[in-house]
C-alpha cells in the first residue's frame, strides 16, 4: 500500500533532475563584458577578433577572451568592471569608425552549457542597474499633423484636377473647403470621393456659400494614433541602438505610453536628450525674387515663408520642401574637406534622390537653404507649479549656391560644433518622431544598488526558508523534514523555470518567491493535518496516509487555483513591478503544487510505503 509505480517515480525524478540542470547556470559568476557590433557601412569579419585584440593589447588592457555571438556580433570578456571601462574607451578611441560598443554582463558558462542554449535568469533593472523611463506620446499633435498633411494633399489634388476653390480652413478635426459656385464644389466632391476614401464628406450651401466639410471618422483617427505610437517605438528603438546599450527593452503601455528600460545605462541626461529630441532637416530653395524687408513687415509673398538664420538674419525661403528627414537613409558626422567645419554627410532614398537631382538640375547657380527643425521642451514655474511648454524651433543653418546637380549623397555644413553634427547625424539615421513625446517617469538604479538589492533579496529568501524549515521539522518531525526537502526542490524548480523562460526577475519578483515559500508548505500542512485527523479517528497509519493525501487534494487545488487567477489578473493589468511579482507568484504556485503533492507523496511512499507501521512520526 502507498506505493507509486516505477514509471511515476522515474517521471518525478526526471522532472526534478531537469530542474536542477536548468538551474545550474545560475551558480556561475558573470563577467563584465563588451558587446561589439558593426557600425553603418562596416561589418564584423573573421579579422575583427584580431583587430580588436591588437587594439586592447597595445593599450595594455587585459581581457579574458573574445568570442563571436549571434547577429554578427563579438563579445569581449574582462575580469573586472574597471578593465571593462578601459576596454570600451580603447575601442571607441581607435575603432569607433568601424565598431559600436555596449556594456553588458555575461555568465561565464562552460561550453557544453552554451551548446545546450542554457542561460541564467534575466535580472530586472532594480537588480542589475540601469535606467527606466516612461514616455507619453502627444496623440493630439499626431492627429494635428495628419490633418495638416490632408490639407496639403487636398490643395494638391484640387490643383491637379484644375478645380478652383476659395479657401481651405480647419476647425478642430474638421476641414472646410469653400467654393464660389456649386459647379466647382461638385467637381471637387467627385475628386475627393475618388482620392480620399478615408474622409467623410458633407456638402452644404447657405447664403451663396458653397462648401464641403471633410472629417476623419473615429476608426481613422484611431489608426493614425496607433501608427504614431508604433512609429515612435521604432524610432526610439533605433536611437537606443545607436546609443550602444545591450539588451534594451522598449514596449508599448496602454494607448499612448512607451516604457524604455536600458540595463547598464547610467547617464539619464544623455538618454533624455537623445530620446526626447525631434531634430530633423528640411532642404528648401531660397526665394531670391521676394523682398525680405516686406516679409519682415508682414507682407510675405505667396508660396514663400520667412525664416531666420542662427545669427538672427531674416531670409525668405520657398514653401515647397525639396526633401525632408523622412527621406534620409543614412547620415554620418565629419568635417568639410575645404573649410574644416563640422558637417553631416547625408544619403537619400530613391525618391528623395530623384527629387533632389531634378530640383538641383533646374536651379544650378541658385541658393539652397538647410532648415534645422527641433521641438524644444522648457519648464517654467507658474504660481509655484512647474509647467512644461513645447515650442517648435526652425533655424536656417546653411545657405549655399547649387554648383552642380547632385542626388543621393551630399553634405550639410553650418553646424555649431562636432557634437551637434554627431547628434544630428544620429537623429537623422534613427528617423523623426511621428509625434512629440514627454518623459513622465524616470528611475535610475546604480549597479552597486542593484547588487545590494540582490544581496538583501537573497538574505530575505534564506531567512524565510530557514524559519519555515525549522518550524516544519519541529512540529511535524519526519514528515516535516520531507516537507522541507520538497520546499528546497520547489525553490530550485522556480529558478529553473525562470531560467528556461528567460522571465525577468525583479525585486518584487523576489517578494513573490518569499511569499511562495510560505504558501508552498500550506499544501503539506493541509495533508499532514488530515493524516493526523485520520489517525485520531482510529485508522491505521497506511490508511491515514492514503486518506490524508486523497482528501486534502481538492482543498489544495481550490486554494491554489484562486491564487493563480489573482496572479493572472495582476500580470494582465499591472505595470512593470507588479508584473514581476505576478510572474514569480504564478510559477511558484505551479511548481509548489507539483512538489507538495507529487514530490512529497513520492518521498513518503519511499520511506513508509509497503511497511507494517504501528505509529507515524507526525
Amino acid at each position: 500500500m502507498n506505493r507509486y509505480p516505477l514509471w511515476k517515480n522515474l517521471l518525478i525524478l526526471s522532472v526534478i533532475l531537469l530542474g536542477l540542470l536548468l538551474a545550474l547556470p545560475n551558480l556561475y559568476p558573470q563577467d563584465p563584458s563588451i558587446e561589439i557590433s558593426a557600425a553603418r557601412g562596416a561589418s564584423v569579419t573573421d579579422s575583427s577578433i584580431g583587430e580588436i585584440s591588437a587594439a586592447l593589447e597595445n593599450a595594455k588592457v587585459p581581457f579574458k577572451g573574445i568570442e563571436p555571438r549571434e547577429g554578427e556580433k563579438l563579445l569581449v570578456r574582462f575580469a573586472t568592471p574597471g578593465q571593462q571601462l578601459k576596454g570600451q574607451e580603447t575601442i571607441d578611441r581607435t575603432l569607433a569608425e568601424r565598431y559600436r560598443t555596449a556594456l553588458t554582463q555575461v555568465a561565464d558558462l562552460p561550453g557544453w552549457m552554451r551548446a545546450l542554449s542554457m542561460n541564467q535568469m534575466a535580472l530586472g533593472l532594480d537588480l542589475r542597474g540601469g535606467i527606466h523611463v516612461v514616455i507619453d506620446v502627444d496623440m493630439e499633435a499626431a492627429l494635428d499633423q495628419a490633418l495638416e498633411r490632408y490639407i496639403g494633399d487636398l490643395r494638391s489634388q484640387l490643383r491637379e484636377a484644375k478645380v478652383r476653390y476659395l479657401t481651405i480652413l480647419r476647425d478642430g478635426t474638421e476641414i472646410t473647403l469653400k467654393f464660389s459656385d456649386a459647379e466647382n464644389r461638385d467637381k471637387a466632391e467627385k475628386v475627393l470621393n475618388r482620392e480620399f476614401r478615408n474622409l467623410q464628406l458633407q456638402s452644404s450651401e447657405s447664403d451663396g456659400n458653397f462648401q464641403i466639410d471633410a472629417s476623419l471618422p473615429e476608426t481613422e483617427q484611431k489608426e493614425i494614433k496607433d501608427f504614431a505610437l508604433q512609429q515612435n517605438i521604432t524610432t526610439l528603438r533605433n536611437r537606443v541602438n545607436a546609443l550602444g546599450v545591450a539588451e534594451p527593452s522598449i514596449a508599448r503601455q496602454g494607448d499612448r505610453r512607451i516604457v524604455v528600460e536600458l540595463p547598464g545605462a547610467q547617464d539619464p541626461g544623455r538618454l533624455k536628450e537623445i530620446l526626447g529630441a525631434t531634430a530633423t532637416l528640411e532642404y528648401r530653395l531660397v526665394d531670391t525674387e521676394g523682398s525680405v524687408a516686406d516679409a519682415v513687415a508682414g507682407r510675405v509673398p505667396v508660396g514663400s515663408k520667412l525664416y531666420y538664420e542662427r545669427d538672427g538674419t531674416p531670409i525668405l525661403l520657398k514653401r515647397r520642401v525639396i526633401v525632408t528627414g523622412d527621406q534620409i537613409t543614412d547620415a554620418s558626422a565629419g568635417f568639410d574637406s575645404q573649410s574644416g567645419t563640422p558637417a553631416v554627410f547625408v544619403n537619400l532614398d530613391g525618391q528623395g534622390a530623384r527629387r533632389m537631382r531634378n530640383v538641383t538640375t533646374e536651379n544650378v547657380g541658385k541658393p539652397m537653404a538647410v532648415v534645422f527643425i527641433e521641438n524644444r521642451t522648457t519648464t517654467r514655474m507658474v504660481d509655484g507649479e512647474p509647467v512644461k511648454t513645447t515650442r517648435k524651433v526652425e533655424e536656417v543653418i546653411s545657405v549655399a549656391s547649387i554648383r552642380e546637380p547632385f542626388g543621393r549623397r551630399f553634405q550639410t555644413t553650418g553646424l555649431d560644433s562636432s557634437e551637434e553634427a554627431h547628434n544630428t547625424a544620429l537623429l537623422l539615421r534613427s528617423g523623426a518622431l511621428a509625434a512629440p513625446i514627454e518623459i513622465v517617469e524616470e528611475r535610475t538604479i546604480g549597479p552597486s544598488l542593484g547588487q545590494d538589492n540582490i544581496d538583501q533579496g537573497f538574505f530575505s529568501v534564506m531567512v524565510g526558508l530557514a524559519l519555515v524549515v525549522g518550524f516544519m521539522a519541529l512540529y511535524y518531525r519526519m514528515f516535516g523534514l520531507i516537507a522541507d526537502l520538497v520546499l528546497v526542490v520547489n525553490l530550485v524548480m522556480i529558478v529553473a523555470v525562470l531560467s528556461m523562460l528567460q522571465a525577468t526577475l525583479t525585486l518584487p519578483g523576489i517578494a513573490g518567491i518569499v511569499l511562495t515559500v510560505g504558501m508552498a508548505v500550506d499544501a503539506n500542512v493541509l495533508i499532514f493535518e488530515r493524516i493526523r485527523e485520520e489517525i485520531r479517528n482510529g485508522n491505521s497509519p497506511q490508511a491515514s496516509i492514503h486518506a490524508g493525501y486523497d482528501k486534502a487534494l481538492s482543498t489544495i487545488v481550490d486554494a491554489n487555483v484562486t491564487t493563480l487567477i489573482a496572479a493572472v489578473v495582476l500580470f494582465s493589468f499591472g505595470t512593470g513591478p507588479v508584473k514581476g511579482f505576478a510572474v514569480t507568484l504564478f510559477i511558484g504556485i505551479v511548481t509548489s503544487m507539483f512538489t507538495a503533492i507529487l514530490g512529497s507523496r513520492a518521498l513518503v511512499n519511499l520511506v513508509y510505503g509497503g511497511k507494517r507501521l504501528d505509529k507515524l512520526a507526525i
